[in-house]
């Protein structure tokens, strides 16, 4: 007999209409022809012409005049190839000049899918039974680009949820680049990617044990202006991609989390940010941290990392380390486990593996732990989020794909003291996708990030074919209870 689960009738759909303005940039030579087309429009006529844009774009964007000047200041260098003073260009000017090289994107228009789920750090003014939670989504648009989008929810006493309404506008965070880079790390990142390990020698030769950013990319700027062979440099350009992995995000305090959106930075992520796995760790002094484990996509290499915040405003960003990173799925445990972080990863894209380490952003030594057994899960098994604590194990979550790429949600229960033993697994699927789900952007797949407890129920969120998400829960005793006794 299957286990009873309810599937919500609450469904979160895409908001193809939340837009971000973007940087466009089509090339230098393009580029300098624009400006100095801008350039020799008369003053008066400047105002003219930027006037309305602004009156229109300003009711889409919370401040249309900060995104048009930081895009006009993008191109600073190329006023000075242009022999323009930048600094003598009028406003208006220069926010004309901006506009020629901004554009919307709707991050949601495509696709959205793929949600997790973790307690909000601010649980004030609530009654008695009810939770705060925020909600991540992985957010498809224009071009098949990934974010990660969020949305916050309350879950009543009876397990009901409900989301809050979006805000009106979208922001992306100022990005800071103050990382300082552990050279043996970096160098085995790097050469992981397959760039020259030639190239690689030598810039390792120039380096301290321990670098800045600023430091790298003066001295492959350096090497790149000695270097005449244009795939060689194209090899220095790698490094410099590999090193814009590591970075901070801030976003303003005036912000709602729903304004708030992790688009794609760096050049390893500029095909998109994938299936982020946030948890609320406990650190060992009790202290709470909230991380997530995503992939970066470069539209070839995926490479793991790993989002850090106390608050949803701060994010620090980092690649993950050793033959153990690599792939798709790494979930990370709430807690360290005898000393150890802990992680389940899908590094052959078939099985279950689990890794334990003492520094959160290197994982080696991974060791099998579950492969497919059940006729739903054959062609693979995989988790849908970090496992969550209970007093009979650890509970995970698990996706597995099937005859026809059906993928359906699994349970699974691990030791508390020794995780890499598996004491308990479904043999039949928690949720599948029923008729009313199985048609979408991806048809016959439901698929998770993450799940809560709240009130002795388990809330799973879960993408339906990729063109929607919505909720489903189940009694955890009664879960527990089939796990322990499904065997």
């Amino acid at each position: 007999m299957r286990i009873s689960i309810d599937r919500s009738p609450v469904k979160v759909y895409p908001d193809s209409k939340r837009v971000i303005a973007r940087f466009f940039f089509n090339g230098e030579e393009r580029a300098k022809e624009v400006i100095q087309r801008v350039m020799e429009i008369d003053e008066d006529a400047v105002f003219g012409i930027i006037s309305p844009i602004l009156q229109e774009y300003s009711k889409r964007h919370r401040n249309i005049t900060r995104f048009l000047n930081k895009h006009c200041n993008k191109l600073k260098h190329l006023f000075d190839e242009l022999g323009i003073d930048y600094y003598a260009i009028k406003p208006y000017r220069r926010l004309l000049i901006g506009s020629y090289f901004t554009h919307e994107y709707s991050i949601e228009s495509a696709a959205f899918f793929n949600p997790s789920i973790v307690e909000d750090p601010d649980q004030s003014e609530l009654v008695e039974g009810q939770k705060r939670i925020i909600i991540s989504f992985r957010a498809v648009g224009e071009g098949h680009i990934s974010s990660i989008v969020f949305r916050r929810a309350i879950i009543d006493s009876d397990n009901s949820v409900h989301i809050i309404p979006v805000g009106n506008y979208i922001d992306e965070a100022e990005v800071i680049r103050n990382a300082k880079y552990n050279k043996k790390l970096f160098f085995e990142k790097a050469a992981a990617s397959l760039i020259d390990v030639d190239l690689l020698a030598d810039l390792e030769n120039k380096l301290d044990d321990h670098f800045e950013y600023s430091t790298l990319r003066r001295i492959i700027i350096e090497a790149q202006m000695l270097e005449e062979d244009d795939e060689k440099k194209m090899e220095y350009e790698k490094v410099l991609w590999l090193s814009d992995s590591h970075y901070e995000m801030v976003f303003s305090l005036d912000t709602d989390i729903t304004d708030r959106v992790i688009f794609p930075f760096s050049e390893l992520e500029r095909k998109g940010i994938e299936d982020a796995r946030f948890v609320k760790f406990t650190e060992d002094d009790g202290q709470s941290t909230y991380y997530a484990t995503y992939t970066a996509f470069d539209g070839a290499m995926i490479m793991p990392k790993l989002l850090e915040t106390k608050d949803f405003y701060d994010f620090k960003v980092r690649p993950l380390y050793g033959n153990g990173a690599q792939n798709k799925n790494l979930a990370l445990f709430p807690r360290k486990i005898n000393g150890n972080y802990v992680m389940i990863s899908r590094i052959d894209g078939q099985n279950n593996f689990i890794m334990y380490s003492k520094n959160i952003t290197v994982w080696e030594n991974p060791q099998i732990l579950q492969t497919p057994k059940y006729s739903w899960e054959f062609v693979q098994i995989g988790n849908c989020g970090s496992p969550i604590e209970t007093e009979h194990g650890w509970l995970v979550i698990t996706h597995g794909v099937g005859p026809m790429r059906k993928y359906c949600l699994g349970a699974s229960l691990l030791d508390l003291n020794d995780p890499s033993i598996e004491i308990g697994r479904l043999k039949e699927p928690l949720l599948i996708p029923n008729p009313d789900e199985r048609e979408g952007y991806v048809p016959n797949v439901v698929y998770s990030c993450g799940s809560v407890v709240h009130n002795g129920t388990l809330i799973i969120p879960y993408g339906l074919s990729d063109y929607s998400s919505s909720f489903a829960s189940v009694n955890l005793e009664q879960l527990i209870n089939k796990l322990l006794t499904d065997q």
